[in-house]
């Protein structure tokens, strides 16, 4: 599609998708469930078969938390905003057949530390370089989906000795193409991003959203899925409550709010050499397919032509087949 539709895309969650869908949320009363009472991470981590278990490591000035499970080549799996490790659980199993797999939660994500500052893409990069160090890998693979695929390209372009294989799922390195999108797009010229303008906003968003996640969740799955079924009410609860503390809240807004300088951090990256695969969506499928090129050397773009954004949850099948044939 064009630039402008590039501009609309790849830059969080549901991008691409609100800005083709027609914005109105159908979600289900939240209070409720979001009261619910949410397993731990560890529950969470035994729920799914392979032997997972949850853990923690302090790298980097933080502790961050992981969950692990499988045997053999390591590959690094990192979510985005507004969701957690949980997001890789239909994935998670497949690969660890034949990898040992590690679920981290980004600095500020779930079960790791929230601190101050520290939220470029950079530094989030060294998070997990340090990481996956002190678990005594030398060479990972990673992949990354929303603000995790810009953790994953930064860690390939900042430790390129520790990447083997790269793979981004439906969102690219935020660029200066992001200073182009309008506050108030035209009629039928696309959808009002307002989670990048309202996630700039120092405090606010804490004191608003704070205590009322689930209904953030519920909008954007409402606007993102091709089937509302792919996310239920108890996933959509596991990610509410991560996010609910103040915190958590300012934390996730810190990501967005540390894109200028993650912007400015790409204009110093050379091309990354590692092999890299592209897993896009049906709206995000040429985007991948012009700007990878632009990024890497040795580039696979393949579509998910029945997702939206949430690739790991609307098509973890595909993925995995994707995934597996990558890394192999």
């Amino acid at each position: 599609m064009s630039l402008d539709r590039r501009k609309m895309i790849s830059l969080g969650a549901g991008s691409a998708a609100l800005a083709m869908a027609g914005g109105v949320a159908t979600a289900e009363p939240a209070a409720a469930t979001a009261r619910r009472r949410v397993p731990s991470d560890a529950a969470l981590a035994r729920s799914i078969s392979g032997g997972f278990h949850s853990r923690y490591a302090h790298v980097n000035g933080v502790r961050l938390h992981y969950v692990t499970g499988g045997s053999g080549a390591p590959v690094v799996l990192l979510a985005g905003w507004p969701q957690t490790w949980w997001a890789w659980r239909h994935v998670m199993p497949e690969l660890a057949r034949s990898h040992r797999v590690i679920a981290v939660d980004i600095r500020g994500m779930g079960g790791s530390d929230k601190p101050q500052g520290g939220y470029d893409k950079k530094n989030m990069a060294r998070d997990v370089h340090e990481l996956v160090r002190s678990l005594g890998h030398s060479r990972v693979d990673v992949v990354g989906h929303d603000m995790g695929a810009m953790v994953a390209f930064s860690f390939a372009a900042n430790h390129p000795a520790a990447i083997r294989r790269l793979a981004l799922v439906d969102t690219l390195h935020v660029d200066e193409t992001q200073y182009d999108l309008p506050l108030l797009p035209r009629p039928g010229k696309g959808f009002n991003l307002w989670w990048w303008a309202f996630n700039q906003v120092q405090g606010l968003p804490a004191q608003l959203a704070a205590g009322r996640m689930r209904h953030i969740v519920d909008w954007l799955f409402a606007n993102s899925l091709p089937d509302q079924g792919l996310v239920p009410d108890f996933d959509r609860a596991v990610y509410a409550h991560a996010y609910d503390s103040p915190d958590a809240v300012r934390a996730g807004t810190a990501w967005y709010q540390a894109a200028h300088q993650d912007i400015a951090d790409l204009k110093t990256y050379g091309k990354v050499t590692a092999p890299v695969l592209g897993v896009a969506s049906q709206l995000t499928y040429d985007q991948f397919r012009q700007v990878l090129p632009t990024l890497a050397t040795d580039v696979r773009v393949v579509c998910a032509d029945k997702s939206i954004h949430y690739i790991p949850e609307e098509q973890p099948e595909l993925l995995s087949r994707e995934l597996l044939k990558f890394l192999a």
